[in-house]
C-alpha cells in the first residue's frame, strides 16, 4: 500500500469514528468532518493519480420504474414506445431480465444500493430510519478509489448524503413540480437550500429540475479526477404528475390491460380473500379509481377499466419524462467529450404493479414488484444488446460499481469497530458485462418485506425466488418494525411454478403434485434465511406462528 493510501484509510476511519462519536457537539463534528474531507479529496487525488481509474460512472435511478414499462423488455407497453433512450442503450448494451430487489419500498431498497447489505443488516427496514454517513459506504469507497462524487435527485435516506463530494437531493419524497433541494452549505443540515423555480418564470418539473442540477454539476466541475454521479429521479412514484408537454401523450391509445386484472385466477391466498391495494373497487379503502377521480356512477366492470386508463397514462407519461432527460444527460456528456469515457447503469429502486392480480404499488415479492429493471451501456461494455438471465439481487450492486471503478470490493470496514459494516452481502456480476460466467452464482434469492399492512395492506412475508419456483411465508406479525401495523393477519404460504405460470396466476401450494416442491423449497428458505443472517426466528410469537403453519 503507498503512503497516500495509508494515509487515505486513516482519515477514513477518522472521520468514521467522529460520525459516530455520541459525546462531540453538531458544530465540532461538522469542523472536523470538514477538514478531514478536505484531507480525503486530496489524498483521493493522488491515489487517483497512482491507479487511474479508466471510466467515469453514471449511475441512473428511477422510482417504481417497472422493468415491463421499458420497451427493451418486451410485453404489452412495448408497442407503445414509452423509453426510445433507453430501449437504445439495452440493444446496445447489456440487459439483465432477471434482476430483482430484495425488499421493495423505497427507503430499504435505496439503503441496500449504499450499503451492499440486505436491510436486515443495514438496518433500513421500512421507511422510518436514516442511513448516517459513515454508513454511505458506496459514496466513500468510490471517494477512496479516486473518483469525485455526486448525489442529485431523491436522497430519502434522512441523514445529509455528507459521504458525497457534492449533493443537490430533495426534501424526502419532493415535489414533482418546483421541487426544493437541500445542498451544501454554512448551516447545519438539512438548512441549506435550493429552488430553482424561484429563479424562473415557469413551473418547472423534477425530473427537468434533477437533471438541470447534474448536467449543471458536470460542466462547472474542475477535477481531473473521474466522476461518480448518482442521478436519481423521483418519478414516476405516485402520485403521478407529469410535466405539461406530455399531457397529451397516448391521449387517444387504449392501454392494453393485463389478462389478470379482472381475472385473477387461483393467484394469492388460498380459501381467504385477496389483501392489497387494487385499481378496481374490490379495496374499498384505497384504489386507484379514488387517486385518478374515476367516476363513482361507473359500474364496476367500467370503474375498474377507467381508472386502469387514467392510472397508466399518467404513470407512462412519468416515464416518459425520465426517458427524454437521460437523453438530455447523455447528449451532455457528448457535448463536454465525456460520453465515450463513461459508464452508464440504469435502474429503479424496485418494480410496480400495474394492474396486475389488480394490484397497485410495489412492496410484493410478486415479479412485477421484485424486478427491477438494469441496463449497462458505455465505455467497455461490449455493443450488441446482450441480454443475461443470471438471478442478480440489488445487494450486488454495490460491489460490481466498486469492480468497474477499479476498486476492491471486499475493503477494509469503513466503519472501524462497526460490525455492520464490515461485510458486503452480494457479488460483483462485472465480468458478465464482457460476457463471462461465473461459475458457483447463485440460484435462488432471498425477498423480505416488514411494512405490515401500512399504506397499502401488504401483508409482512419473506420469501425465495428459484429458476424455477417462487415460495412466499406470509407470517403476518409486525414483529419489531418501526412503522407496521400491530394487527396480526392470518399466516399463509404461496408457492409458484414459474415455468408454466410466470405471470403467478395459480397458487399451488395445496396441490398435492407440488408437495415435495413445497416441502423440499421450505427447507431451502430456513436455509437461505440462515445464510444471510436474517435472524428474527427468535421471537415468541414468530416462532409459534412458523410451528403452525409449517
Amino acid at each position: 500500500m503507498t503512503h497516500s493510501s495509508f494515509l487515505f484509510r486513516v482519515l477514513r476511519l477518522v472521520s468514521s469514528a467522529v460520525c459516530r462519536h455520541p459525546l462531540l457537539a453538531g458544530k465540532v463534528r461538522r469542523s472536523v468532518l470538514s477538514a478531514t474531507g478536505a484531507l480525503l479529496v486530496l489524498f483521493a487525488g493522488s491515489v487517483a493519480a497512482a491507479d487511474k481509474p479508466p471510466v467515469n460512472i453514471l449511475f441512473i435511478m428511477s422510482d417504481d420504474h417497472a422493468a415491463h414499462a421499458i420497451g427493451a423488455y418486451g410485453g404489452r407497453f412495448a408497442p407503445l414506445d414509452p423509453t426510445p433512450t433507453l430501449d437504445r442503450l439495452a440493444s446496445e448494451g447489456v440487459r439483465f431480465d432477471r434482476c430483482f430487489c430484495s425488499n421493495s419500498i423505497c427507503v430499504p431498497s435505496r439503503a441496500t444500493l449504499m450499503t451492499g447489505q440486505y436491510s436486515h443488516k443495514n438496518g433500513l427496514r421500512t421507511l422510518v430510519g436514516e442511513l448516517p454517513a459513515e454508513r454511505q459506504t458506496l459514496a466513500l469507497r468510490m471517494r477512496e478509489a479516486g473518483y469525485e462524487t455526486a448525489m442529485i435527485g431523491k436522497w430519502h435516506l434522512g441523514a445529509e448524503p455528507a459521504a458525497f463530494d457534492h449533493y443537490c437531493v430533495l426534501d424526502g419524497q419532493g415535489k414533482y413540480f418546483n421541487p426544493t433541494f437541500f445542498v451544501r452549505g454554512p448551516k447545519a443540515w438539512p438548512h441549506n437550500t435550493r429552488r430553482p423555480s424561484d429563479a424562473s418564470y415557469d413551473s418547472i418539473h423534477s425530473s427537468d429540475a434533477i437533471t438541470d442540477e447534474s448536467i449543471a454539476w458536470l460542466r462547472k466541475r474542475k477535477s481531473d479526477r473521474p466522476f461518480f454521479l448518482m442521478h436519481h429521479f423521483k418519478a414516476p412514484h405516485d402520485n403521478f404528475e407529469n410535466a405539461e408537454r406530455y399531457d397529451w401523450l397516448y391521449d387517444d391509445v387504449e392501454i392494453p390491460e393485463p389478462a389478470n386484472l379482472t381475472h385473477r385466477g387461483g393467484h394469492g391466498p388460498v380459501g381467504r380473500p385477496p389483501y392489497g391495494t387494487s385499481v378496481s373497487r374490490r379495496n374499498t379503502r384505497r384504489n386507484m379509481g379514488q387517486h385518478m377521480d374515476t367516476p363513482q356512477s361507473l359500474d364496476d366492470q367500467a370503474y375498474t377499466a377507467e381508472s386502469y386508463q387514467r392510472y397508466l397514462k399518467k404513470y407512462l407519461r412519468c416515464v416518459r419524462g425520465v426517458d427524454d432527460n437521460i437523453a438530455r444527460l447523455l447528449r451532455a456528456l457528448k457535448d463536454l467529450g465525456q460520453l465515450d469515457n463513461t459508464i452508464v447503469i440504469y435502474t429503479a429502486d424496485q418494480g410496480f404493479m400495474l394492474g396486475e392480480h389488480d394490484y397497485i404499488d410495489k412492496r410484493w415479492i410478486y415479479e412485477e414488484s421484485m424486478r427491477m429493471p438494469l441496463i449497462v451501456w458505455g465505455a467497455g461494455v461490449p455493443s450488441g444488446g446482450a441480454v443475461r438471465h443470471e438471478l442478480i439481487s440489488n445487494v450486488d450492486y454495490l460491489p460490481t460499481i466498486l469492480d468497474l471503478a477499479g476498486a476492491d470490493p471486499a475493503g477494509d470496514d469503513l466503519a472501524g469497530d462497526d460490525a455492520a459494516g464490515a461485510q458486503l452481502d452480494g457479488r460483483s456480476f462485472a465480468p458478465m458485462l464482457s460476457g463471462e460466467a461465473i461459475e458457483d452464482w447463485r440460484d435462488q434469492a432471498y425477498y423480505r418485506y416488514w411494512m405490515h399492512m401500512t399504506h397499502h395492506d401488504v401483508p409482512a412475508h419473506y420469501g425465495i425466488r428459484t429458476d424455477d419456483y417462487k415460495l412466499v411465508f406470509f407470517y403476518g406479525l409486525p414483529l419489531d418494525a418501526r412503522g407496521a401495523l400491530p394487527t396480526p393477519t392470518p399466516a399463509y404460504w404461496e408457492l409458484y411454478d414459474l415455468r408454466g405460470d410466470p405471470t403467478e396466476d395459480n397458487n399451488v401450494i395445496d396441490d398435492p403434485r407440488y408437495a415435495d416442491v413445497a416441502a423440499d423449497l421450505k427447507q431451502r428458505l430456513l436455509a437461505l434465511k440462515e445464510e444471510v443472517g436474517d435472524t428474527d426466528e427468535p421471537h415468541e410469537q414468530l416462532m409459534t406462528v412458523r410451528k403452525a403453519a409449517w
